[in-house]
């Protein structure tokens, strides 16, 4: 494995960390390089402890153990969690007092897919963070350190009592379905239901990187359909999935409908409300109005942010806000938690909720202002492009004296609802998304979309994805 100086493949240091395919873009000489420098940035602001985890994934020790060997010849002492979730691993930092994490995990991508998560001082690390990383190793001249140490430390047990801790539905007689999708959650996911009280059913809980039964992303309808179907065999008042290292949550009702990320939002929302009146609580452009509108009438404060696990924790912090959420499944609570997206502790408030107040998931997902909207539609614009288209739309909608909403790409504002056009920040496509209260009205917005792209030179996303109305 080559020391330093290194080059990373350009298009494996990311947004919000770092990732590429194993054996092409990402190689264990990367993981060497990313705890060589990273380990450098710690002690630079005079820290020494680093915690790290691995997710599932057949190349997952290969790169932990290279990651480790850079830590170490950059001074610093490893306590080396194992494999598990990583908010297992960001708890870890917490309850060891780390003054660095480092988590090997790829995260929802295909089984051939694999990337570091960071954080640095209990924060993300993320954004000029990881481009100093890619800095540092191409240059290559790091300060000489005295050789650090490893340690194998287990917090599962740790980290299960403090999730346990939090339980807050009584004796709650609940019939749930698990399903962590083979990933790095499905052992702590075991382990977990056993200390619940209702009857429960784990479907896919051993870690397999090959992720044999579906891919492990549940944001993705047709990844749930194995949960749902085991809910309406069981049953079940609900199911609940995870994906690959369980930082994002899916959740289907008692008749196997997916709650989006934003209607489950609603729900945890209006309990932390209940007792924390007037608190804000953060979700990403790509949310639903009925989410915004319905924090709001319970007497919160909503704020719209910008689309990213890393940016949503930091203006969590900024704002001390104690939950937001993305639609991607992230849920973040800093009220009673640590500010950081762990599916697990947002699966236990969720159960609480519906166990303290005796409420069903689906009459709470039918009560809901019903509108109709399309899914996330990502179509390809070259990372030279795509943020200039977005920049040309916008002085378009200016110039025409649209309402627009530009904390994050645009999100515009018409009689029949909205439609959003941003870039993403990690690959090279744009994303829309559109909402509206009438199926003529989505047409409208939809052919909004369309002339935009087209005076930019583009060709419309395909809109024939099934709608996904709520």
């Amino acid at each position: 494995m080559a020391g330093l100086p290194h080059a990373f493949d350009p298009t494996s240091l990311r947004e919000y960390d770092i990732r590429g395919v194993v054996g092409t873009t990402l190689h264990a000489a990367d993981a060497y390089a990313i705890g060589r420098c990273f380990g450098a940035i710690v002690a630079r602001g005079g820290g020494q402890r680093v915690a790290v985890g691995c997710d599932g994934r057949l190349s997952s020790p290969m790169l932990e153990e290279a990651l480790v060997q850079g830590l170490i010849e950059a001074g610093m002492a490893v306590s080396r969690i194992g494999c598990g979730p990583t908010p297992m691993l960001y708890f870890a930092s917490y309850q060891l007092g780390a003054d660095g994490a480092v988590m090997v995990t790829g995260s929802h991508n295909p089984p051939n897919y694999n990337g570091f998560k960071m954080m640095l001082g209990g924060k993300p690390f993320f954004g000029p963070q990881i481009q100093e990383i890619g800095a540092l190793a191409a240059a290559g001249n790091l300060p000489a350190a005295k050789p650090g140490s490893a340690e194998t430390v287990d917090v599962s047990a740790a980290y299960l009592d403090r999730l346990v801790a939090d339980w807050d539905g009584g004796d709650a007689a609940l019939t749930v379905v698990w399903d962590p999708g083979n990933g790095s959650g499905g052992a702590i996911t075991e382990r977990l239901v056993a200390r619940l009280p209702g009857r429960h059913t784990v479907i896919n809980g051993t870690i397999d990187g090959t992720f044999p039964a579906h891919h492990p992303d549940p944001t993705v309808p047709r990844n749930l359909v194995q949960l749902a179907d085991a809910v309406r065999a069981e049953g079940a008042d609900l199911g609940i999935a995870f994906d690959g290292d369980a930082d994002r949550i899916g959740v289907v009702d008692g008749g196997g409908t997916m709650l989006f990320g934003d209607q489950l939002l609603v729900v945890l929302a209006r309990d932390v409300l209940a007792s924390r009146p007037g608190a804000t609580i953060i979700a990403d452009v790509k949310a639903s109005q009925v989410l915004f509108d319905a924090v709001a009438a319970a007497g919160g404060s909503p704020l719209m942010w910008k689309t990213g696990h890393s940016l949503i924790k930091a203006k969590m912090a900024e704002v001390g806000s104690p939950l937001a959420g993305e639609m991607s499944g992230h849920i973040f609570f800093a009220d009673r938690w640590y500010g950081f997206d762990d599916a697990l502790y947002a699966a236990i408030r969720l159960l609480g909720i519906l166990g303290r107040t005796g409420q069903n998931l689906a009459t709470i997902r039918t009560s809901l202002p019903q509108v109709i909207n399309t899914p996330e539609l990502r179509f390809d614009c070259a990372d030279t492009r795509k943020f200039d288209v977005v920049a040309e739309v916008k002085a378009r909608l200016a110039a025409a004296g649209a309402r627009v909403q530009a904390v994050d790409g645009v999100r515009v504002l018409t009689e029949d609802g909205w439609w959003l056009l941003r870039a993403s920040n990690t690959q090279a496509v744009l994303v829309a998304r559109a909402e509206a209260a009438t199926e003529a009205g989505l047409e409208r917005l939809k052919a909004e979309i369309a002339r935009e792209l087209a005076a930019s030179g583009l060709a419309p996303p395909d809109f024939s994805g099934e709608n996904a109305g709520h």
